[in-house]
């Protein structure tokens, strides 16, 4: 090769060189300019160690710190306040059988079973949120109680009500998911949908 086509060459080797970076560059600030895959949402689940802090339990429907579980809790029918005319008040009682203390806050769900096999009759209790509902710790053997009020059947036509003694009740604790039956074979409940028998008031310390 003759020296005065060495330098050409070189010339010619820098301009391909220089074509090929501005080609590149090109298709980079096109692939940057247009709009981007989805970005990670920020509220994404990390694996940062944390973990959200169990509520402090303003409703029945929130655990509280140091639940009570279900299977510690037995539950019996005490007597109660009385009652208005076609009516009667007994006392929910939840008894702690576990080992430790524990808590409970808030408004026992309610309702009527029967058949022998815990199907519910008629509909839940309603709410009384006109009581106080302070956190209660039972200790063990300790107790919590909540006044409920049960209308008598008999004060409804036969076929509005459709009557059926009950075995019983299923009570929910506040804020759990997991119930426990409550014998009690003296009372009769309405198996429609459109009339209410029972109200519940928040527990209490006895």
């Amino acid at each position: 090769m003759s020296a005065t086509t060495r330098p050409a060459l070189a010339r010619t080797v820098v301009t391909l060189a220089l074509a090929a970076a501005l080609a590149v560059g090109v298709a980079g600030c096109a692939a940057g300019g247009g709009p981007s895959a989805s970005p990670a949402s920020s509220d994404s689940p990390t694996n940062s160690g944390s973990s959200t802090p169990r509520p402090t339990g303003t409703s029945t429907s929130q655990p509280i710190e140091g639940q009570c579980a279900t299977s510690d809790l037995t539950g019996s029918i005490g007597q109660g306040g009385g009652g208005a005319a076609g009516s009667v008040e007994v006392t929910l009682v939840l008894t702690n059988n576990g080992s430790g203390q524990c808590s409970l806050q808030g408004w026992p769900g309610v309702s009527f079973v029967g058949n022998g096999n815990g199907t519910q009759l008629g509909n839940p209790a309603q709410f009384d949120r006109s009581t106080p509902h302070a956190t209660v710790v039972l200790q063990p053997g300790g107790t919590a109680q909540a006044p409920l009020k049960i209308v008598q059947a008999m004060n409804y036509p036969e076929g509005d009500c459709k009557p059926q003694k009950a075995d019983g009740f299923r009570v929910y604790p506040p804020g759990s998911t997991e119930s426990l039956f409550v014998k009690d074979g003296n009372v009769t409940a309405c198996t429609t949908t459109t009339v209410d028998l029972l109200t519940v008031g928040a527990l209490a310390a006895p």
